[in-house]
């Protein structure tokens, strides 16, 4: 079927003079006369907002009211006014990709600019460039390979995965809360505490993909895309990305398998991957085979799985192993464990001579089992020891840099990295991490002061002022999880 959408005409505001006369009746101290036409960009970005806001809403409309059909018009809703909106959503200090093009030198000509890219991209001449390759610092001391594209791959990225999210947002399930608009990491954990509280979870099966988006079949992500994408002009586009290859030390490199972490488009290819080959499949295996409850929560390729009885959660981990071997993927043998977690794990633990519950780590908090002051059973919310200690070696690293800054700017800066620290983790039963990491963040700051000179070291009374000056206090910031889910998922 043609869902064939006609691009709303963009009104463009007339262009003002740039030297008019100042009116007489301004006041004694006029203001600077703003250098360029910034008045007509910004209506003209607000009239790129509106036209691909609208554009988008039909297609979301259509793919929400025919869920079975394919669209085989698309590429047109890719015009000048996507493109824009795509560049200005990007990152004004991202890493620059292989042609070395930063955000500020594209924008000096972006009308120009703009307009080339998307007659290329609309003829077919667009081509896309080998992304660059670099390295980020894991948990377990290794490193994750990102790809860094080029800045008008990003524009053209981000354009068609506005696109194509508009559909598969109105296919995907709803435990699955991984880069989706209007979903976050807390969203996720809210609705795997709910579940683990509300119904009978007995085991969790913590489920970890290994090296999921260097695994990735391209054959595979072409043919899932198939089902909803008929426009061959835009599949086309999504190979081009996926077999531009990686630049590492001077040699481009192209890979049969991958999607190439650290691109724009790369985590909606993976939930579109993950969509058909485990939450549909996994969806169908509740209705069917389980004998107890069953709960799902999936954030990217991070997956926990609760049952009632072991024996289903047996039997789904040796399932999930043979399909996800099907499509060219497979469970960390180390990361994969399956532990009992719930209201009667403590007791059952006493049973069997064991001290207490297994935990398990999920988008950076460790998960206890734990009794509220009136004996309930509730989920406790840690923040993982490994990653406090990484962040609190980064703010040591910058200090020593800022040794001779004065103390006032450092203390504001102090206070910007404790709030947004705070900003994630200020969950409740959260207190004692975020204590001890103000705590030894004002250790790390006496020792700074202390070296600055030979004499007499800081006394700790006044870095206690500083303290309470600057860095903000270790409050609880997000409200229970069965609050804001049920905020979220009215019943």
């Amino acid at each position: 079927m043609h869902e064939r959408e006609e691009s709303d005409s963009v009104v463009v505001a007339a262009k003002p003079t740039n030297k008019a006369e100042k009116s007489v009746a301004e006041p004694v101290e006029p203001r600077t006369g703003t250098e360029g036409n910034a008045d007509q960009q910004s209506t003209r970005r607000a009239q790129d907002r509106a036209s691909v806001s609208q554009a988008l809403g039909r297609v979301r409309q259509a793919a929400r009211q025919r869920k079975k059909e394919r669209f085989t018009s698309l590429l047109h809703h890719v015009d000048s006014a996507m493109l824009r909106t795509a560049f200005y959503a990007i990152k004004r200090d991202a890493a620059p990709g292989v042609d070395g093009m930063t955000w500020e030198t594209y924008e000096r000509d972006l009308d120009r600019r703009i307009e080339d890219l998307c007659a290329r991209v609309k003829t077919g001449a667009y081509r896309a460039q080998p992304s660059r390759r670099s390295y980020i610092p894991k948990e377990d001391g290794s490193k994750r390979p990102l790809a860094v594209a080029a800045l008008e791959d990003k524009i053209v990225q981000r354009a068609v995965a506005a696109l194509l999210s508009a559909i598969h947002e109105e296919d995907f399930l709803g435990f699955s809360y991984g880069f989706r608009p209007k979903r976050s990491q807390h969203d996720a954990l809210d609705a795997l505490i709910v579940g683990i509280s509300n119904k009978k979870v007995n085991h969790i099966l913590d489920a970890d993909i290994r090296s999921f988006f260097t695994e990735v079949s391209q054959q595979w992500v072409v043919r899932f895309l198939e089902h909803r994408i008929g426009d061959k002009r835009i599949i086309r586009l999504v190979q081009k990305w996926l077999r531009a290859g990686i630049l590492e030390d001077g040699i481009v490199t192209i890979e049969e398998k991958g999607t190439g972490q650290g691109s724009v488009i790369s985590p909606l290819l993976a939930n579109i991957y993950l969509h058909y080959v485990f939450d549909l499949w996994a969806e169908r295996w509740r209705r069917r085979e389980a004998t107890g409850d069953m709960i799902m929560v999936r954030y990217a390729d991070d997956i926990v799985v609760g049952f009632q009885h072991e024996n289903d959660a047996r039997r789904f981990w040796d399932a999930m192993r043979d399909r996800l071997r099907e499509f060219s993927l497979s469970l960390h043998p180390d990361k994969t464990r399956l532990i009992e977690f719930g209201r009667f794990a403590a007791q059952n633990c006493k049973r069997s001579g064991r001290s207490k519950p297994e935990t398990f780590k999920f988008l950076g908090f460790v998960l206890i089992c734990d009794k509220s002051r009136r004996g309930d059973f509730r989920v406790r919310r840690k923040s993982r020891g490994d990653r406090m200690r990484t962040k609190l070696r980064e703010i040591k690293e910058a200090l020593r840099r800022r040794i001779n800054r004065p103390i006032p700017e450092t203390g504001k800066w102090l206070a910007q990295v404790v709030a947004g620290y705070f900003a994630y983790h200020a969950v409740p039963t959260n207190g004692l991490a975020l204590s001890a990491f103000r705590y030894h963040v004002l250790v790390l700051w006496h020792r700074q002061l202390c070296r600055r000179s030979q004499r007499a070291g800081v006394l700790w009374a006044r870095m206690t002022k500083l303290a309470d000056e600057f860095l903000p206090p270790p409050r609880v910031l997000h409200p229970w999880p069965s609050v804001r889910f049920a905020v979220k998922h009215p019943r």
